[in-house]
């Protein structure tokens, strides 16, 4: 144990600031050397910022789309099937309100619908985008997500597609991030399924635990993660609020590409080459599969 969906949207636009402060504490040398690699600690200024104060959050959770809104049992296993979930009973009001007491986990998703938490999110991504932009240009699709949870629930291990940047607001969380690279852990088969639209949970295996980087995340701190780097976290023995900031690149809109064009040919009988082991037959993949797209809207077009 080491201590320490994919359409195309428009660019992230550039942060109004009315004060000029940074938001975040971003080691240039650190983020060069790991971003989209490894896990890394950053900081943040954020932790009495009255967005994440639990009457504003209670006001978010009632104007967002219901289906933004997701929230369950956080007295859970690790490794759970998604349709295995407990649900605790409780409407979105109550479970904010009795947060401290209910067992639960809930997660406000989507957050830049409220203007006020997108232009936080915003300023922040400008912020990140400083480093971001010499390695991976092109950020778009800037979403946010608010995480309230119970003292000591637990979120199931799993993947996202994004990068993100978790910025820890109130208590505590114990962070278990396993190597995106690692095919011993998530599959090139898992990965395909996840790209076609499977779950974010995924099984896991208590022998695995040693091969983690382990972050007791603390009020002030972020932490970044990779994409699809699989992970699980242990709620501390308070409250928890964290703010996840978001944002894809088009390169990974090509990788969605090629693993929705791998899963293809694997379900007719392929073995296909794994995603990034062969530049040349990637690019092939992508070309193939837009090519198609645009000869089957050429067919719906043409008259009868």
């Amino acid at each position: 144990m080491r201590l320490l969906h994919v359409d195309r949207t428009e660019p992230v636009p550039t942060a109004r600031f009315e004060d000029s402060a940074p938001l975040l504490s971003i080691d240039a040398a650190a983020f060069r050397e790991n971003f989209n690699r490894r896990p890394f600690l950053i900081g943040h200024r954020l932790t009495s910022h009255p967005l994440f104060e639990l009457p504003r959050l209670l006001e978010l959770a009632r104007t967002l789309p219901e289906a933004n809104v997701e929230y369950n049992a956080g007295d859970i296993p690790v490794s759970l099937r998604p349709e295995l979930t407990p649900r605790t009973g409780l409407s979105v009001e109550e479970t904010v309100r009795r947060i401290e007491d209910c067992k639960s986990w809930m997660v406000l998703k989507y957050v830049e619908h409220d203007p006020e938490y997108r232009d936080l999110l915003h300023r922040c991504l400008a912020e990140i985008r400083v480093h971001s932009e010499p390695l991976v240009p092109g950020m778009m699709q800037a979403q946010g997500f608010i995480f309230l949870s119970s003292p000591q629930s637990v979120t199931p291990f799993h993947i996202d597609p994004e990068h993100n940047f978790l910025l820890q607001i109130r208590g505590t969380k114990r962070i278990h991030q396993f190597d995106a690279r690692d095919r011993s852990i998530v599959t090139e088969e898992q990965l395909e399924r996840f790209y076609e639209g499977a779950h974010r949970n995924l099984p896991f295996d208590e022998a695995w635990r040693s091969k983690a980087w382990v972050f007791d995340l603390q009020p002030g701190q972020g932490l970044h993660f990779p994409v699809t780097a699989p992970h699980f976290v242990e709620n501390g023995p308070g409250v928890s609020v964290s703010f996840s900031v978001t944002f894809r690149t088009p390169d990974l809109e090509y990788r969605g590409l090629v693993y929705n064009v791998n899963s293809w040919l694997r379900r007719r009988g392929w073995r296909p080459t794994p995603v990034g082991v062969s530049p040349w037959r990637d690019r092939l993949k992508c070309f193939g599969y837009r090519l198609c797209r645009r000869l089957q809207r050429l067919l719906r077009r043409k008259p009868r």
